[in-house]
């Protein structure tokens, strides 16, 4: 029972409600439908979603075989935008699944709170959806059931297909099973006809789900349900005039009622719907409830962008001399290869923080901290204005940056603006000297400065020896924000944990020496440094543990996704 799983070490949280319209929340298991729990396992705080089946429903041979079936196909997928399956165990009453967590729930909630989602943003998932359908059809996999609540996202609002219930291997055209089974306004004409699935019928799943995105409703969904079958049997719908020329075309070539006239995935993604239109590397987590800025690469992207290939091109020598003459004295450009990823990061840290609470005893008060630290950079200030443009932040030096939403991040270091591109060049401005193309981002990070001075406080103080020096600012890779803190991840391995309830933070800083340093900002606003590997040997306050516990499993998410 879920109380027996309890005392295995097992927490449940909160249980996923289930909506029956449109079928959003529910997990198919088998051909039938499973409660999901989110749950934690208390022995090293990872979180799963766990299928619960009762055994009530898998007493008769043939419904057991279906479990055992869809667990197996499951357990042999391993694709970064499939579901990860975990583990699985069962008792007396019921069988567990446990999967992979994605904490922004699933497409349904998405467009359940936004109706209809625009080009870009249907553009980015389902380039991801083809991507798992490709590895699944690949091995031979079809999944049946291709709808918004079976596409998951996770915190970092990455896409994963989920739901094998229905899941089963291709045969040929004769061998195909003739059963109709799905979710009916996504349907393939050929399987209401009897004529089987094939890969084809996922693609024309996968043309509804753009529909029912770009348009905010099924294609073919009426009021009853014969007229819907009918309607996708004739292949009846219609094009809203909203929708650009492109997405009518890609629709029209998806939904055809002969499967061999459809596009192949391939094929979609050759399309010019893919092709001359703008895709996001990513999409801001405000996206999940509201319309997000999503702006095409700048032109001074595009500028930096050439001028740093033929900065590092084949002619590197007789380039950067020619170049050096004329122009380094306003514009200083520089690869940074050496910037870790923010998986990097996040994976190092987790690692250590993992290593000091697996040895540290337990205590009931903090050991002594240090009086004094080596200048600590970390933000002070922060604002989420990623609806529109991007996250603004303060450090403890006063510099000012804004990790834009299209990924490049424009900071102002004493007079110095420093602009950085997703490929990590990084180009350096007299403030008074700045490209005119760079002009419109600057006047966003001083709007955002401005705000941050006239109206939020410091986040506490740090006692260090010496106060930062202004012209060293670590570069803000990336943010996250769960529902319970906000965490930042920057390129010199420092991570910043904001708790929201209690204004505490955490900070884990490495220094030249490669010891790492944890600083703690209470709620009193006072900070307190310890060296890592102390708080190892004498072990830490329950407070702090419990933080140092949360930060661990916020990593562990992250780094899994």
């Amino acid at each position: 029972s879920l109380c027996d799983a309890v005392r295995r070490g097992w927490s449940i949280g909160k249980r996923i409600r289930h909506s029956f319209v449109h079928v959003l929340d529910q997990l198919r298991i088998g051909g039938g439908f499973a409660r999901c729990y989110e749950m934690t396992d208390l022995a090293n705080n990872k979180m799963y979603a766990v299928k619960v089946i009762p055994q009530s429903r898998v007493s008769k041979p043939h419904q057991r075989g279906k479990i055992i079936n869809e667990i197996e196909l499951h357990k042999s997928l391993q694709h970064k935008h499939v579901v990860k399956f975990s583990h699985h165990f069962e008792d007396q009453d019921n069988i567990y699944i446990f999967l992979e967590l994605c904490s922004r729930k699933s497409l349904a909630h998405i467009w359940k709170a936004r109706h209809t989602l625009t080009d870009p943003e249907v553009r980015y998932y389902l380039k991801q959806i083809i991507s798992a359908l490709k590895y699944l059809h690949n091995k031979g996999i079809l999944h049946r059931d291709l709808k918004l609540g079976n596409f998951f996202v996770n915190e970092n609002m990455d896409l994963r297909l989920g739901d094998f219930g229905l899941a089963a291997k291709l045969e040929t055209v004769e061998q195909r099973k003739k059963t109709i089974c799905g979710t009916p306004n996504y349907l393939a004409p050929e399987v209401l006809n009897r004529q089987g699935h094939g890969t084809e019928s996922d693609v024309w799943s996968l043309g509804c789900v753009m529909y029912t995105l770009l348009c905010g409703n099924p294609p073919f969904e009426t009021l009853d349900l014969k007229e819907t079958y009918k309607c996708i049997k004739e292949v009846r719908y219609s094009l809203p005039p909203s929708l650009t020329p492109s997405a009518q075309k890609l629709i029209s070539a998806i939904l055809q009622k002969n499967p061999s006239d459809r596009l192949t995935l391939d094929q979609i993604l050759a399309h010019e719907y893919f092709t001359k239109g703008f895709t996001p590397e990513k999409l801001p987590p405000s996206s999940c409830v509201m319309v997000p800025e999503l702006n095409p690469p700048s032109p001074a992207k595009k500028f930096f962008t050439k001028m740093a290939k033929s900065l590092f091109g084949k002619k590197k020598s007789k380039v950067i001399k020619s170049f050096s003459i004329d122009i380094v004295p306003v514009f200083s450009p520089s690869a940074s290869d050496d910037i870790p990823t923010p998986a990097a990061v996040a994976e190092s840290a987790m690692k250590v923080l993992n290593s000091c609470l697996s040895s540290m005893p337990t205590a009931s008060r903090n050991p002594p901290c240090l009086s004094k630290t080596k200048p600590l950079i970390w933000v002070t200030k922060w604002v989420d204005y990623s609806n529109k443009y991007g996250f603004g932040y303060q450090l403890s030096n006063q510099n000012v940056g804004v990790l834009f939403n299209e990924g490049t991040h424009l900071s102002l270091c004493d007079q110095t603006v420093h602009y950085c591109l997703t490929n990590n060049k990084h180009f350096s401005f007299p403030a008074d000297a700045l490209p005119e193309k760079l002009l419109n981002q600057k006047h966003i990070v001083d709007l955002m400065a401005n705000y941050m001075e006239q109206n939020l406080m410091e986040g506490g103080d740090v006692n260090s020896e010496d106060q930062p020096s202004p012209s060293s600012s670590p570069l803000l890779l990336q943010w996250i924000k769960t529902d319970h803190a906000l965490v930042m991840l920057f390129d010199n391995r420092t991570i910043q944990v904001n708790f929201y309830t209690d204004h505490t933070k955490i900070i884990l800083s490495k220094s030249s020496d490669s010891s790492y340093l944890l600083t703690y900002i209470s709620k009193e606003r006072v900070s307190y440094s310890y060296p890592l590997n102390v708080l190892s040997q004498w072990g830490c306050s329950p407070e702090l543990r419990q933080r140092l516990h949360y930060v661990v499993q916020l990593l562990q998410h992250y780094t899994n996704a």
